[in-house]
């Protein structure tokens, strides 16, 4: 069987954007609405031109490895040293001192977001920012780092500062994935409304089931997932932008304590076969095709970005990663919440003055190979082009960090592939039916 991005059929082979795709509405179909986003308006995400000084540009990018919850390397580690970790290491990277940062914003998903802001301020203080550094955090479930970075361009942009730090945190084992809903009597009367709480791996079903994407291609996407990310770790591919972290880890059997260094992400099972896959039992409907082996994986982790304007990165001498070149959210039916990418990527790319066609890299987040795979055939993406590295079925997909590990993965992708890349995407789809994407343009090299 073919691999996700040779996939065709006649709306996929149009590669430039594409218009909304129709979504079932009972026996009808009704096209999909896609709204606006506003996040600084869009005239704060400017089209593709000539290289402006008052770009946003990000100069620095790390992320933690991505450890599996409750039993990988980080389950014993606090989010707040995850948070620590990468914004003291993102201010080594660039020589920027810490009281120079005038904004910080962390997307994060599971945990009380006043618990999680407190974290998060007491470990930039811990890593040598003064308190006069505000930080925020923010949550668009799973692209709340993107919509971080995106925040913080938008601020920069606007003037609010010149200099802010961009990422995202999540510790899985600590704040497992808890789907809650409003109380309220009123919401329970509209099956619109409930269908916000239906499980991922049920929402997962619905598109394999309603886009027709079957048990083999699924299997076919987790399989190479693990096989491209290992390959990747074995190349050393993931070294320059993993921070490596010393924590203890308890065993949980004889309660012994052991001092380790984490820099390697430990989800990724080399072997990993689509016949093997196979033989996997569903976890959410009885007669479904959504298993454990081709769906994400809970991750511990944390990543992050430093941005600033063009003006000052020349300023200070500092090789630019990559330019913020457009963003795009969107709301679609939560039922089928894995289709979202395949709208939020041609709007995004769109509001970039691009097209499909331009895009180098695409990191389509993999929350569940069957959503991963409809948004690769839909748009109809290279497989070459799709997750070089692997995505989160092998790496793990830490909610609130996804985004920004997506991102902080690309930049360093474009950059190893020199003259032969130029933008990239990342675009993903979050629970309650929303999805976000964003485009990326790395520096010539004659320009860094």
């Amino acid at each position: 069987m073919a691999l996700p991005g040779d996939l065709s059929s006649s709306a996929s082979q149009q590669k430039g954007v594409q218009p909304s795709p129709a979504l079932p509405d009972t026996a009808a179909e009704a096209p999909l609405e896609m709204e606006r986003s506003f996040a600084g308006g869009t005239a704060v995400y400017d089209r593709r031109s000539s290289k402006s000084m008052d770009d946003v540009v990000i100069v620095g990018a790390c992320r933690t490895a991505c450890a599996k919850a409750k039993k990988g390397a980080f389950k014993d580690t606090p989010a707040d040293e995850l948070i620590f970790a990468v914004v003291k290491d993102t201010m080594r990277r660039t020589g920027v001192q810490p009281d120079e940062v005038e904004d910080v914003c962390l997307g994060t998903v599971f945990p009380p977001s006043s618990k999680r802001v407190n974290e998060a301020r007491m470990a930039m203080i811990v890593a040598g920012f003064p308190p006069s550094v505000p930080v925020y955090t923010v949550n668009r479930q799973c692209a709340a780092g993107l919509q971080a970075i995106a925040n913080v361009a938008a601020g920069i942009k606007a003037g609010f500062h010149k200099i802010g730090i961009a990422g995202g945190v999540e510790s899985m084992t600590t704040n497992p994935l808890d789907w809650e809903g409003s109380e309220n009597p009123k919401m329970k009367e509209h099956e619109v409304a409930q269908d916000v709480l239906l499980p991922l791996g049920i929402t997962s079903e619905n598109v394999a089931e309603t886009y027709g994407v079957p048990r083999e291609l699924q299997d076919v996407f987790a399989a190479a997932s693990h096989a491209k990310a290992l390959a990747a770790r074995e190349l050393g591919k993931f070294r320059e932008e993993i921070v490596p972290i010393e924590t203890i880890w308890k065993d949980p059997v004889s309660g012994e304590e052991k001092k380790m260094v984490v820099e390697d992400d430990d989800g990724i099972r080399p072997g990993t076969t689509p016949e093997g896959l196979a033989k996997m039992k569903p976890c959410f409907k009885k007669d479904g095709t959504v298993t454990a082996g081709n769906s994400c994986q809970n991750t511990d982790a944390a990543a992050a970005v430093l941005m600033m304007t063009r003006r000052e990165a020349k300023r200070r001498g500092l090789p630019i990663l990559g330019t913020f070149r457009g963003f795009a959210t969107v709301g679609v039916p939560p039922k089928f919440m894995g289709i979202a990418p395949s709208l939020a990527i041609p709007k995004a790319v769109d509001r970039a003055g691009l097209t499909l066609d331009d895009i180098d890299i695409f990191e389509v987040n993999e929350a569940f190979a069957s959503q991963a795979a409809y948004t690769c055939r839909k748009l109809g993406l290279p497989a070459e082009k799709v997750n070089p590295n692997g995505g989160a079925i092998a790496l793990g997909h830490p909610a609130g960090a996804t985004g920004a590990r997506l991102t902080v993965s690309l930049l360093h992708e474009l950059k190893r592939r020199g003259k032969e890349a130029k933008y990239g995407v990342v675009g993903m789809c979050t629970g309650s039916g929303m999805g976000a994407a964003a485009v990326f343009e790395k520096e010539d090299g004659e320009e860094q």
